[in-house]
């Protein structure tokens, strides 16, 4: 067999496995020689050698019989240079489909992915109803082997820890397992790459780096949407892993069917695994982020002093965002050790002041009842009536607890609202709906569904 031979069985080859398929993989392949029944090639990395070995050496070996050539076996050696090799092999390490002896971690290509977050752990990670289902699917992942779902999609607005579980599983699966090849990395950062690959024409680097991974984590996948290009890369790339039954952990601002100008391949690729939506933190959950975070402070500050009800108030003022109620508790922890003070409901008033007019619900008192009265089924003449009967006055007491926890009302002026009443009024319906709560889980239920509903 000689390069002539080489080049008929090019030819075909562009017909019988596709023209983009052929410019990857075959066109690049550089011929050596052909001696005792085996044809070998250069090729400009491992991957490149075992992909075409995989997918190709069949179909490249039918060719050779057709042209009359005696191929029983093929060989691919990577080049230790990217010149055309002259006809004896070069010094090289040989493909045989093998693996490296040891992978690299993140930490070994600080270029293909991004750093870390050493915070970002599952220690740290609070565990409430909003986030059970995510941080479940997350540690199974992250304790490495076959799962059931593939790729995992985490999805959920601006501070709710989306970031913070896809840093947790590569953590763990480096610990457990250091000699998988974990990338993670930002959309913006593999659209950047992959631009630079073309720029200075290194298209096969960047494929096979990001098709040879064990684990590869897109944050903020969003960004590629209305970006053709970058998308017809990121889905060969994501089937071929997919091929290869490597992991692939996906996160975004929305659900896959909801990110606009996405392709629809993609689109439905997304939704094969399990899709997982991190649901807005509730009060319990806020509080035991905080508690959290004071804890581990004290671990530094052991003179650290903060009053009861601090870390309460923030939790209920502080609700759209965990970054900015963790951010809001650091500006507290840092005036309190560079003035010497206790940390008091006072101080957070007065040094947050910004965050809270920012955070402050803008619910009024007229949604409140209009809420209340949508939900329970009663007319708004009937909430503001003197009728007392239960079927009124519990969502009329229901109405007065949401206005005092959504809105800066007074008891008297909360009163007034409500058809003149007194204050002490108010204060029963309050003191009685908290009562309630602790009591009947439906109660509970209720007064949840509505402050979620009104706070949306």
């Amino acid at each position: 067999m000689t390069n002539d031979t080489w080049g008929e069985a090019r030819e075909t080859l562009q017909t019988t496995i596709g023209k983009n398929n052929y410019q990857t993989w075959i066109e690049p392949l550089t011929f050596v020689s052909c001696e005792n029944g085996v044809a070998e090639f250069g090729v400009q990395t491992s991957f490149q050698g075992d992909w075409v070995s995989r997918n190709f050496g069949d179909e490249i070996l039918r060719q050779f019989e057709k042209l009359g050539a005696s191929v029983d076996r093929l060989k691919f050696s990577v080049q230790t240079n990217r010149r055309p090799p002259v006809a004896q092999s070069t010094p090289a390490r040989e493909n045989f489909v093998t693996k490296p002896a040891r992978r690299p971690t993140v930490s070994d290509e600080p270029v293909l992915g991004a750093p870390l977050d050493k915070r970002f752990t599952f220690d740290r990670f609070v565990v409430g109803k909003p986030n059970e289902l995510a941080h479940a699917a997350s540690r199974r992942v992250a304790e490495g082997g076959p799962v059931s779902f593939n790729p995992l999609f985490l999805y959920g607005g601006v501070g709710l820890g989306k970031t913070h579980l896809m840093h947790a599983i590569a953590w763990e699966l480096q610990t457990r397992s250091p000699e998988l090849k974990v990338v993670y990395l930002s959309a913006e950062q593999f659209m950047y790459r992959f631009i630079q690959a073309l720029r200075d024409k290194q298209m096969m680097d960047f494929k096979s780096l990001f098709r040879s991974v064990d684990v590869l984590m897109v944050d903020d996948v969003q960004f590629i949407a209305g970006k053709d290009s970058t998308q017809d890369e990121f889905f060969h790339t994501f089937n071929a892993l997919i091929d290869q039954q490597k992991q692939i952990i996906i996160s975004a601002d929305r659900a896959p069917g909801e990110i606009d100008g996405l392709e629809e391949r993609i689109r439905s690729r997304l939704q094969w695994g399990l899709v997982v939506d991190l649901h807005p933190t509730d009060y319990e959950l806020r509080l035991g982020i905080l508690q959290q975070k004071v804890e581990q402070y004290r671990a530094q500050y052991q003179e650290l002093k903060i009053t009861d009800g601090v870390l309460e108030f923030l939790a209920h003022r502080i609700s759209n965002n965990v970054r900015v109620l963790e951010g809001a508790l650091t500006r507290l922890f840092a005036l309190a050790s560079l003035v010497g003070r206790e940390i008091t409901l006072e101080m957070a008033q007065e040094s947050l002041a910004d965050i809270l007019r920012q955070s402050d619900r803008k619910v009024t008192m007229d949604e409140i009842m209009r809420k209340t009265c949508d939900y329970y089924n009663v007319r708004m003449s009937d909430l503001l009536s003197p009728k007392r009967s239960r079927n009124i006055a519990r969502p009329r007491q229901m109405a007065m607890w949401l206005a005092k926890l959504l809105t800066q009302r007074s008891y008297p002026e909360i009163g007034k609202r409500f058809g003149n009443r007194d204050h002490t009024t108010v204060i029963h319906a309050v003191r009685k709906i908290d009562e309630l709560k602790a009591q009947d889980s439906q109660v509970a239920e209720d007064a949840e569904l509505l402050r979620r509903m009104l706070e949306a």
